[in-house]
């Protein structure tokens, strides 16, 4: 038995882990591969399996860096299920449609300068039909129950804290070889504790491997809960200098948290009065899953608690929030003067309306942009954030960066250095770790966390390279 890391190895976006588990083969995650575009469109087309080899698939999360090319897997033969929790179906059928109709438009614009150098044209990763496709093979399971993706196989979801539906998956092996099971956990991203909405991320005790998140296994974030301050501080000064608060996040998770962080303020009398937009088609409809009372056992108890005592029941709605669809009144926000926040996707700035707010307001110096994530090497967020050009491509045409750049550190949705540490102590409490495998990471944020966890008595750990293994072995 053995994991290859077929993606997130030694980079923090394309999770892929696959379970050889005698002749039968279980996918962790299929996500989509950010960074680099070249290098982007052909390892996301290249897929090291084909779907039809595949026996099961389990997956951690929504996000699209852990489930966007499932519809590849699907387009390529894979007839299983699914496994997720019922969250994680509800938020992947909108990032899935999503996806598919970014992959149609962004091959379309590409193959108009192919079709002028008279070169072959491409075809979209995928299509509708497939994300339709993969949205039908999801099989929603409850946190916290046993079921068999394979024969001999059980598998448990455990909470993660990281977004909406995040899992923990635990799998326990029964290996014919010896009559004794293998316990292996895959930590799916690992959420924070302090954060709103979300319960506290849980751990799995008496693990025999662990594949392990460190994209932050360098650094600790901010504590005390600045992020609020610090969005109140950005909306006074967007208001004091005339300018707007352009935000891009991420459409599942972070538009959220910060669409309740404001709501708090609003509450409070403390948010100064201008009007905030939250402008993705992707992040209504995702709001939308967060307000069902069905995935209500993801809440924390202070989200459950507002939603029983706010007058309008919903932590996610306030008087001057207005969530915007249409692609004609997004437009209109390009030509709005009053001081604003505008909220917007994609949250690492590579594609989606966030690219027009950019357009329309990144060379004026009212402007702030308060990055909110985790911003991949070589993506434009990335590029503005460091603050290395002063001159940037949007679509293609250079622009002046004079706006302000902020980043929102303690908003984090995924667990720093500390966090991380303790969260595999409790894994190890009982002795039973044999290795672990850091995975969605780059080797920066990975070195100091490997440092620390030998340290402290965990390892042997590694930090596997793309296409590498580890091996699975009973006692």
């Amino acid at each position: 038995m053995k994991v290859q890391f077929w993606g997130a190895a030694q980079t923090v976006t394309g999770s892929m882990h696959l379970v050889h588990i005698g002749d039968k083969k279980l996918l962790l995650d299929c996500g989509l591969y950010q960074g680099k575009r070249k290098l982007a469109f052909e390892r996301n087309r290249q897929m090291p399996f084909k779907g039809s080899e595949i026996d099961a698939v389990v997956l951690s999360h929504a996000h699209i860096d852990h489930s966007g090319n499932l519809p590849s897997l699907i387009r390529s033969g894979y007839e299983g299920p699914i496994y997720s929790t019922a969250a994680t179906r509800a938020l992947a059928t909108f990032l899935l449609m999503d996806s598919a109709k970014i992959q149609v438009s962004d091959v379309k614009y590409v193959n108009k300068k192919r079709r002028r150098k008279k070169k072959q044209p491409y075809e979209p990763l995928y299509f509708e039909e497939h994300a339709v496709q993969t949205i039908n093979q999801f099989k929603p399971i409850d946190f916290d129950e046993f079921f068999e993706p394979l024969p001999g196989v059980k598998c448990k979801f455990h909470i993660a804290g990281h977004m909406l539906g995040a899992a923990v998956v635990e799998l326990i092996i029964q290996d014919d070889a010896s009559g004794k099971p293998i316990r292996l956990v895959f930590s799916g991203d690992i959420g924070r504790s302090e954060m709103p909405i979300l319960r506290n991320p849980q751990s799995v005790e008496g693990a025999n491997y662990l594949i392990m998140e460190a994209t932050y296994g360098n650094r600790n974030h901010v504590r005390g809960g600045d992020a609020k301050k610090m969005l109140l501080e950005a909306a006074t000064r967007s208001l004091e200098q005339g300018g707007k608060l352009i935000i891009p996040a991420f459409s599942v998770g972070r538009t959220q948290e910060i669409v309740y962080r404001l709501n708090e303020l609003w509450e409070a009398g403390e948010l100064p009065k201008m009007k905030v937009f939250v402008d993705s088609p992707l992040a209504v409809n995702a709001t939308s899953v967060f307000r069902d009372k069905e995935h209500i056992e993801n809440f924390d108890d202070e989200m459950l608690k507002q939603i029983l005592h706010q007058e309008d029941e919903d932590p996610l709605a306030f008087g001057d929030l207005h969530y915007v669809r249409s692609a004609s009144i997004s437009k209109e926000l390009n030509r709005f003067k009053e001081p604003c926040i505008i909220i917007s996707a994609s949250g690492m700035c590579e594609s989606g309306r966030i690219l027009h707010h950019l357009k329309h307001n990144i060379s004026d110096p009212r402007t702030t942009i308060l990055f909110t994530g985790y911003q991949a090497p070589h993506t434009l967020g990335r590029i503005i954030l460091d603050g290395t050009k002063e001159i940037v491509k949007i679509f293609g045409e250079p622009y002046e960066v004079r706006a302000q750049v902020a980043k929102l550190d303690a908003s984090s949705g995924h667990a720093d250095q500390q966090e991380l540490l303790e969260w595999a102590k409790n894994v190890h409490q009982n002795g039973t770790l044999r290795k672990v495998a850091l995975v969605h990471c780059e080797l920066d944020g990975a070195e100091p966390l490997k440092k620390l966890l030998k340290e402290n008595g965990i390892g042997p750990v590694i930090i596997p390279e793309r296409g590498s293994s580890m091996q699975l072995k009973s006692a």
